[in-house]
């Protein structure tokens, strides 16, 4: 019997490949794993809502690679905290604070579940709008995490917002986890991109704000 050529092989789709980067549930709850640091494999868990997509490991562990020489000793921000991956993952790899603001109330709770289980005590937990939050009394953090979700508009402002308001310090990063076929959001003057990866459906951009690049007054 002759075989029949196979076709050329399908790329899923958008929506499979973020389906894909789910993640797994137990006993009616969400869960990531610390991939690395103090609390490496420690799971963070959280109620299944279903916008909220935790970065997928791969992503994750690229960029705290890239931040290798940075992180310790920083102060981040997690703006839209979701899970608390990256801000937890942060702290774990020996940053000196992690501020978290999330606006679902659910999501806050288990974040301070979470920084319970770990006994973590410079983890700061704040049930708020990012946008409205961002308007409020700025202090500098080196690292901030931008990661919202891909449906909101918006991103332009949040980057303003965050170098106009004195949010990010002068020589500080931005994490910026966008879907892999968006457009990036119009940078401020000295933002410059620095990295960038994929996987499937998920692009993450590591931004630098350099101070040497600001223009002169």
């Amino acid at each position: 019997m002759p075989v029949k050529p196979k076709g050329p092989k399908r790329r899923p789709s958008a929506a499979l490949e973020s389906r894909s980067h789910a993640a797994p549930v137990v006993g009616g709850r969400q869960w990531v794993r610390i991939i690395g640091g103090e609390w490496r494999g420690r799971r963070l868990s959280f109620p299944p809502v279903t916008a909220l997509r935790p970065t997928p490991d791969r992503v994750r562990e690229t960029l705290f690679n890239w931040l290798q020489g940075t992180i310790a000793g920083a102060r981040c921000l997690d703006l839209f905290a979701g899970s608390g991956a990256l801000g937890f993952e942060a702290l774990s790899r020996g940053a000196r604070e992690t501020v978290f603001i999330e606006t679902d109330r659910l999501i806050t709770v288990a974040l301070r579940e979470s920084a319970a289980e770990l006994k973590c005590s410079s983890a700061r937990i704040i049930e708020a709008d990012a946008s409205t939050w961002l308007r409020g009394s700025p202090e500098a953090f080196d690292v901030i995490f931008l990661d919202p979700p891909y449906a909101r508009d918006g991103l332009d402002e949040l980057c303003t917002l965050l170098d106009s308001g004195g949010w990010l310090s002068e020589d500080g990063y931005v994490y910026l986890e966008t879907a892999a076929q968006s457009v990036l959001p119009a940078l401020p003057a000295g933002w410059e991109i620095v990295r960038q990866t994929r996987a499937g459906a998920v692009r993450g951009t590591l931004i630098h704000r350099s101070m040497l690049a600001q223009p002169t007054v």
